[in-house]
Parts: C-alpha cells; sequence; structure tokens
C-alpha cells in the first residue's frame, strides 16, 4: 500500500478534496493559524521541481494602523460574524458546523496553488491585510449517513485593507494572475497500473467583472488532464474549473468559494449577497 499520494491524485485533490478539507482539518488549520508566534509554514505541493515551498509569514510584533478615514463617521476595525454569509443566503436552513476565525495582518489568498505557481517563480504572494475573518459552512448530515462530517458548502475570507489598499488590490489582480496563465507541474504519478512521470498545466483567468459590491471578479482555475511527459498517455480524470470570486466593498475585500458541487452562476448569485453583508463592517459603509 503506498503512503503517500502521486502527482495524478495531487493534482485532481487540489480541485476537490483540498480545497474543501473536512471540519477536524479546518479546526487544526484555524489553531496553527492563532500561533502568530510561527515565523514559517512550510506547504508540500506537486510543483515542477520544488517539492517544498516555504512561506514566511508577516510581522505581526504590532497591530496595524487606525484608518484614516472620515473622523465625522463610526470607523470600523475588526470584522464581526455579521459582515458574513448566513446558512439561509446559501438555502440551508441551518449549518452543520459554522467555522469562523479571526486574524490579524493576515495575507489574501486567493488560491493555494497560485500561491504556489507564483512563489516557484520567485515572486511574492503576500498582500497583508489589517484585520481579516473566515469561515466555512458545512451542510447538515443526514442522521442515516455514517460519515463524521457534512459537506462544504461554501468557504470566505474577508479581509479588511488600509485606505485604498482594496481598491488598488482588485486593479492589480491582473497582474497577479498574469505569471500563471500557462503554469506547468510535474511529478510522479501511479495509475490503472501504469506509473512514471506526469505534467499538468494550470491556467488562472479572469472570466467575469463589475458583478458585486463597489467592484469583483470572478477568477476561473482550470487544470489539464495531467498526462505521462514520455509516453503523453493520460493519467486520472480530467478536472473540472473552479471558481473563486473577488468582492471589494469599501475598505473590504472577500474571497468566496463554494464547494465541489458548487456553479459559477450559484457563485454569482451568492456573490451579491455576501456584498451586502460586508456593508455592515465596510470603511465607509454603504
Amino acid at each position: 500500500m503506498r503512503d503517500h499520494p502521486t502527482f495524478v491524485e495531487k493534482v485532481q485533490r487540489d480541485l476537490r478534496d483540498v480545497r474543501w478539507p473536512d471540519p477536524d482539518e479546518i479546526r487544526a488549520r484555524a489553531r496553527r493559524r492563532s500561533r502568530r508566534n510561527v515565523a514559517a509554514v512550510t506547504a508540500v505541493l506537486a510543483l515542477a521541481g520544488i517539492s517544498a515551498i516555504t512561506l514566511v509569514a508577516p510581522d505581526h510584533s504590532s497591530a496595524p494602523p487606525a484608518a484614516s478615514v472620515d473622523p465625522s463617521g463610526p470607523v470600523r476595525a475588526e470584522i464581526t460574524t455579521e459582515a458574513l454569509l448566513r446558512p439561509a443566503d446559501l438555502g440551508l436552513a441551518s449549518a452543520e458546523s459554522q467555522l469562523t476565525e479571526s486574524g490579524l495582518a493576515e495575507p489574501i489568498r486567493i488560491d493555494d496553488m497560485l500561491g504556489a505557481c507564483r512563489t516557484s517563480q520567485g515572486l511574492s504572494q503576500t498582500w497583508p491585510s489589517r484585520w481579516s475573518r473566515s469561515q466555512t459552512l458545512l451542510a447538515e448530515r443526514p442522521e442515516s449517513v455514517a460519515l463524521p462530517s457534512g459537506d462544504v458548502q461554501a468557504m470566505q475570507d474577508v479581509y479588511r485593507l488600509t485606505p485604498g489598499g482594496a481598491e488598488a488590490f482588485l486593479a492589480d489582480l491582473d497582474q497577479i494572475l498574469a505569471p500563471c496563465v500557462q503554469w506547468r507541474s510535474v511529478g510522479p504519478y501511479e495509475w490503472k497500473g501504469r506509473a512514471g512521470t506526469a505534467e499538468a498545466v494550470h491556467q488562472w483567468r479572469i472570466v467575469r467583472r463589475d458583478f458585486a459590491g463597489d467592484g469583483a471578479a470572478m477568477v476561473q482555475h482550470v487544470v489539464t488532464q495531467a498526462r505521462d511527459v514520455k509516453t503523453g498517455e493520460p493519467s486520472g480524470e480530467v478536472p473540472q474549473p473552479t471558481y473563486k470570486a473577488i468582492i471589494r466593498v469599501g475598505d473590504l475585500v472577500a474571497v468566496l468559494g463554494l464547494g465541489r458541487h458548487g456553479t459559477e452562476s450559484e457563485l454569482l448569485q451568492l456573490s451579491t449577497v455576501a456584498a451586502g453583508r460586508m456593508c455592515q463592517a465596510a470603511n465607509p459603509g454603504c
């Protein structure tokens, strides 16, 4: 029995299981995220010639400066849960687990593999926020199902940036994605009795704009079917495209994604709802 997943399995898992971990793993990530004395985190991904990436954590020695906003109005700082989506927004009567966590000076994360692509080219992937709030919504699992957790319905990260930072981040999104328009990853595989080295090509691009809030962009991630680098034979299934909505409201930026069964159309509709919720925390308010 193999102890480690093959390259093909990693590529497939990136579009399915890695994006939507089970609650225990999410809780473990939350605990790791709260340990702010940790200097760096190592992530192992299937990359072209790179087996490990060190992501240097930002300096948390001091709190971000107060926002420069109109002193006559209220200044919102920490992002409260009222600014997040609710189970009813997804058509759920309730959620089995609504896992939330807040952060200080956390980097904006669009997609883990996108970050890996940029890191493999020696490019920065850190766009620090001032405050952040994240949540994962899981549907309740029927009692007749013996599995321990429900399916992930949505994952949402909301970041507060410095004045002008949110607008600049959205404006720079094309440049952020540009180095990863065609990114090749290579690694070993075992599939249907065959073994060797396979490759797959990742693509990120903006497919829609300005559909929610003060500005928005829909980022599509497409991965080609993995193929043996010597024979060209396909390995594994053809991955389905995945989507992330990047939404700006005032000084807030949200990264929103749906579970493995979510569609682009559903994400578009939910983005409008998410923007309305964010109004309660934005500077200036809506």
